[in-house]
């Protein structure tokens, strides 16, 4: 072949080369959106499980497909504990967004708001809080109890009594254990989804406690306190001695046989996001399937 036909023949292919590229990147920028493989964000499914006193939701929010459920809860002290409210939307808003951080094994329940009268006695808002929701002169004690001025972690049925203890005063602890349609929504929930463990957030003694009841400590409860504990910087106690505590959630649930954990904020106005993150990823990581 001549040398100009061998030119003729290399620009030739050089421009087929270009028209094609260049046809393929216009084709793929004028592709649909909904063609770009992008991480979308998650609605959870929300289930109403029960109403309170004064007839509020209790709800929950559960994202994930896994046979084995992780369950937290927030805000059974209500107002007076309003900062485990707001951990509990903000864990949502994270799960909503960042879906796919749960393990496939694993199915993730929240429960933000276990008390919502307290919350409203206090904030006047009912369902979703953030912190710019709370008055700046928020009471310390109002917000605790339920309408019926029952202490919920208090009223079930792990060691029950009809009066219980907070900071050396006397509260009412029902009429009997599960007598308060809170105590009976998370019960009811409970029995019915069987989570693997539960994780109660409190405020504020900055410590990580296990679930105990008649039988004692189990080696699970005290292996997930510390596992929580370690990677979110919060102390441990195996015991809480500061008063007798009787009829609480996380008794109950140590009573038949179900691992719980009560993780006390540092203080009542802040929520500790990557601490508890931390924590929450643990868990993830102790209970999730690696693939």
């Amino acid at each position: 072949m001549r040398p100009f036909a061998k030119a003729v023949l290399l620009w030739l292919i050089v421009i087929i080369v270009i028209l094609f590229f260049g046809v393929y990147i216009f084709l793929n920028k004028t592709k649909p959106l909904t063609e770009v493989p992008v991480e979308k964000k998650l609605d959870p499914v929300q289930t109403v499980i029960g109403t309170s006193v004064q007839g509020r939701k209790i709800e929950a929010y559960t994202y994930g497909k896994g046979e084995q459920q992780l369950l937290f809860v927030g805000g059974i002290h209500g107002g007076y504990e309003w900062n485990s409210v707001v951990l509990a939307y903000r864990f949502i808003d994270y799960l909503k967004a960042n879906p796919t951080i749960i393990p496939s094994n694993l199915t993730v329940s929240i429960i933000p708001s276990a008390n919502p009268d307290g919350v409203y006695k206090v904030t006047n808002k009912e369902g979703y809080l953030t912190a710019l929701d709370i008055p700046a002169d928020v009471p310390t004690a109002p917000g605790r109890f339920n309408a019926h001025e029952v202490d919920l972690n208090r009223n079930f049925a792990c060691k029950w009594k009809p009066t219980g203890t907070w900071r050396g005063e006397i509260v009412s602890a029902g009429t009997e254990a599960f007598s308060e349609p809170e105590a009976r929504a998370i019960r009811d929930y409970v029995l019915e989804s069987k989570p693997i463990a539960v994780i109660f957030w409190h405020s504020q003694a900055n410590t990580v406690y296990p679930a105990e009841c008649e039988e004692g400590i189990t080696l699970v409860n005290l292996e997930i306190m510390n596992i929580y504990a370690k990677a979110s910087g919060y102390l441990t106690s195996s015991t809480f001695d500061s008063y007798e505590v009787t009829g609480d959630a996380e008794g109950w649930l140590a009573s038949i046989g179900i691992t719980a954990i009560t993780v006390e904020l540092k203080t009542h106005e802040t929520i500790e996001w990557e601490q508890n993150f931390a924590g929450i990823n643990a868990l993830f990581r102790y209970y999730g399937v690696v693939e």
